[in-house]
């Protein structure tokens, strides 16, 4: 579950951060805000560049574009055909409209994220416990500092490490940086869900289920540079078929009930709300995590199943 796991976390590990500083360690690493993004221009790749996707009707035009949610601060990815899409919008969408609902993640992981009553050390082997104090310690923790933590919180605090440990920052996301742009317009900004909803869909998995994310996260540890490396890589050239294979095939045959919580239920959901804003009027641009624009289950997919086209832009 590599490239699964931390793809599918990334965004919730980004927000999860100031809260777990504020609660639990606060090492420099962790007070990255999601919000404090820049929106200058960004650098163009040498290739195509990010995928871009259009539906349209009579009236109106949804522009859909897959971003990463933290990036090296040198990666390219901006393009003229996704700049011009993004100025012509009426309104913008996002996973998560609003960036930094701190008191209601605080809030959350108090009650769903802690568990004293039931320590991650009752729930693993020694060996995982020395391997997840060897991870904590890189941050600046220690496994005992997180004993009471549920998996799934334990899980996120390990991914928001590993990607600050890979050279990855959250302000230069694409959705951080589109956000920000976003924001400068003084047009409309909503979302498809709130932060509190993204927590909820790995709080409320099976304990199993939160357990073979965080073992994922204690054996991948030290392989985030690689691994992020290679997505972007994907994500950036275009490549749909290359990031479905690294992120939504992966989930799918290791973890079918990760898959099913992040990816299938949520495109289900988001395809219905852009069904609903299509039958409206005016024109918007869409920014969602990149694995939800690739693969069988794709967004794209969801919408083709309710008859309606998402035409990808190549030029």
């Amino acid at each position: 579950m590599r490239f699964a796991r931390l793809s599918s976390c990334l965004r919730s590990a980004l927000t999860v951060g100031a809260a777990l500083s504020a609660l639990f360690v606060a090492p420099s690493a962790m007070a990255q805000a999601p919000t404090a993004a820049s929106a200058a221009v960004v650098a163009a790749p040498a290739g195509s560049g990010p995928g871009l996707w259009v539906v349209q009707d009579e009236d109106s035009t949804l522009y859909l574009f897959g971003t990463i949610h933290a990036l090296k601060p040198e990666t390219p990815w901006g393009t003229a055909r996704m700049d011009q899409a993004f100025a012509s919008a009426d309104e913008y969408w996002f996973e998560v409209a609003d960036l930094d609902d701190q008191a209601g993640v605080i809030a959350l992981m108090q009650t769903k994220g802690v568990s004293p009553d039931r320590p991650l050390s009752s729930l693993l082997t020694a060996e995982e416990v020395a391997d997840l104090d060897a991870a904590a310690r890189s941050i600046g923790a220690s496994a005992a500092k997180l004993d009471s933590l549920r998996p799934w919180l334990a899980s996120l605090q390990l991914a928001l490490a590993s990607i600050n440990k890979a050279g990855y920052v959250a302000n230069n996301g694409g959705d951080q940086v589109l956000h920000a742009r976003a924001a400068a317009t003084g047009k409309p900004i909503k979302g498809f869900e709130t932060a509190i909803q993204q927590f909820g869909f790995i709080a409320d998995m099976p304990e199993d289920t939160q357990l073979a994310m965080l073992r994922s996260g204690l054996k991948e540890f030290d392989q985030a540079d690689v691994m992020l490396n290679r997505m972007v890589t994907a994500w950036s050239t275009g490549d749909v078929d290359g990031l479905d294979v690294l992120i939504g095939q992966e989930a799918k045959t290791e973890s079918p009930e990760l898959y099913d919580a992040i990816f299938t239920r949520r495109n289900e959901t988001w395809a219905d709300q852009i069904q609903t804003l299509l039958a409206g009027s005016g024109t918007a641009f869409i920014s969602v995590g990149a694995g939800h624009l690739a693969g069988a289950d794709s967004l794209q997919s969801k919408l083709a199943q309710r008859g309606i086209t998402a035409t990808r832009i190549t030029d």
